[in-house]
C-alpha cells in the first residue's frame, strides 16, 4: 500500500511531467514550422483552445456522476474566468513577444518562471521557507542553480562536441534572424512569464475549492478561446487569415488543441493540485535540456559544450529542489501519522497501568 502511495504521490507526477515537457517541445517545433508558413498566432490560439474545449465538453457531466463534488458555485466560475483572462493574456503576450523578438529571448526569460513562482508561492503561503532547515536551503539553492543552468544552455554555445553531418540552416537560425524590436518583445515576454506563475497560483487555489481537473480545464479552455477570439477580431478583423488550409498549420492547431490545451493543461492542473505550483514550475528549465537532447537525437543537431554543461547544472538544481520538497513531505507525513498512530492511543492505557502499580 505504501509503495502504491509513493508511486502516485512522487513517481507518477515526475514521470508524467517530464513526458509532457517532451510533448511541449514537439508542439513548439510544430508551431514554429506552421508560423513560417504564414499562420496567424492570434487565430491559432482561438482554434487550439476551441478544440480542447470541444474535447472536454462531456467532462462536467462525467465528473459530477463519478464522484461527490462540492456545488459548482458562481464564485468558482468567476475564478475560472479570471484564470482564463490570465491564460489568454499570457498566450497573446508570449506569441506576440516572439514575433517582435525571437524564441531565444523567450527561452531566456522563461527560465525565470521557477523564481517568480517560488516568490509568489511564499507570498500566498503555499510554500514555507525556513532558512535554518536543510529542505528550505535545498529549494532556494536548487531554484537558483536550475535558472543559472538554463541561462547557460540558452546564452552560451561553446565548441561543438558532436557535429551534425549536414551543415544546413536550422529553424532556430531562421527565426533568430528576424528581431525588429527586441525591447518591446522582451517586455511582452516578461509579462507572459509573470502571468504564468500567477496562473499556477490561481489554479492551485481553484483546485482546493473544486477538485475536478477536467471540469475546471474545460471552462478554462472555453474562456481562453472566447477572449482570444475577441482579441483576434479586434486585431485581425474578418480577414482570410481565419481560413486554415489543410497543411502543417491545421496539424499544429489540432495537435496543440489535443496534446497541449487539453491534455497538458489537465495534467498541469492535476500536478498543481497534488504537488503545488513550485513543483510544476521547476520543469520549465528542464524543458530546455529536453529540447537540446531531442534536437541532437531526432534532428541531427550539433551538441555544444554549453548545452552539455547547462543541462548538467539544470539536473543538479532540479533534483536538489525535488530532494528539499520530498524531505518536507516526509516530515509532514511523519507528523500526521504520529498524531493518529496506535501508539498514541495506547498512552492512556500505559498511564492507567502505572497508576494501578
Amino acid at each position: 500500500m505504501a509503495g502504491r502511495f509513493y508511486c502516485y504521490k512522487d513517481g507518477l507526477p515526475f514521470t508524467i511531467m517530464v513526458t509532457m515537457e517532451c510533448v511541449n517541445v514537439g508542439l513548439n517545433t510544430l508551431y514554429k514550422a506552421a508560423t513560417l508558413k504564414g499562420m496567424n498566432e492570434h487565430i491559432f490560439i482561438v482554434y487550439a483552445y476551441a478544440i480542447a474545449a470541444l474535447l472536454l465538453f462531456p467532462a462536467p457531466f462525467i465528473s459530477s456522476r463519478s464522484r461527490v463534488l462540492p456545488p459548482l458555485k458562481f464564485s468558482i466560475l468567476c475564478k475560472i474566468g479570471v484564470l482564463g483572462l490570465i491564460g489568454s493574456s499570457s498566450q497573446i503576450a508570449g506569441y506576440t513577444g516572439i514575433k517582435y523578438s525571437s524564441p531565444t529571448l523567450a527561452s531566456a526569460i522563461s527560465n525565470l518562471t521557477p523564481a517568480f513562482t517560488f516568490i509568489l508561492a511564499i507570498i500566498f503561503r503555499m510554500e514555507r521557507v525556513t532558512l535554518k532547515k536543510r529542505s528550505s536551503q535545498a529549494k532556494v539553492l536548487g531554484t537558483i542553480v536550475s535558472i543559472a543552468g538554463a541561462f547557460i544552455v540558452t546564452l552560451y554555445k561553446g565548441p561543438a562536441i558532436i557535429i551534425a553531418s549536414p551543415p544546413s540552416v536550422s529553424l532556430n537560425q531562421t527565426l533568430h534572424s528576424s528581431n525588429p524590436n527586441w525591447i518591446l518583445g522582451g517586455i511582452l515576454l516578461t509579462v507572459e512569464y509573470l502571468l504564468v506563475p500567477l496562473w499556477y497560483i490561481v489554479q492551485t487555489q481553484i483546485m482546493e475549492e473544486y477538485p475536478a481537473e477536467t471540469t475546471v480545464v474545460f471552462f478554462y479552455n472555453l474562456t481562453v478561446s472566447f477572449v482570444a477570439a475577441i482579441a483576434a477580431l479586434i486585431i485581425e478583423g474578418p480577414s482570410s487569415a481565419w481560413i486554415v488550409s489543410p497543411n502543417i498549420a491545421l496539424a499544429s492547431i489540432f495537435c496543440t488543441g489535443l496534446f497541449g490545451s487539453c491534455l497538458n493543461n489537465t495534467i498541469h492542473t492535476w500536478a498543481l493540485h497534488l504537488k503545488g505550483p513550485v513543483f510544476v514550475a521547476m520543469f520549465k528549465p528542464l524543458s530546455i535540456a529536453i529540447a537540446v537532447a531531442m534536437g541532437v537525437v531526432l534532428l541531427g543537431d550539433s551538441l555544444h559544450l554549453g548545452s552539455l554543461i547547462g543541462a548538467t547544472i539544470i539536473s543538479v538544481g532540479f533534483y536538489t529542489v525535488m530532494w528539499g520538497k520530498s524531505k518536507e513531505e516526509m516530515i509532514e507525513e511523519f507528523c500526521t501519522n504520529s498524531l493518529i498512530s496506535p501508539s498514541a492511543q495506547k498512552v492512556p492505557l500505559l498511564q492507567s497501568h502505572k497508576d494501578e502499580v
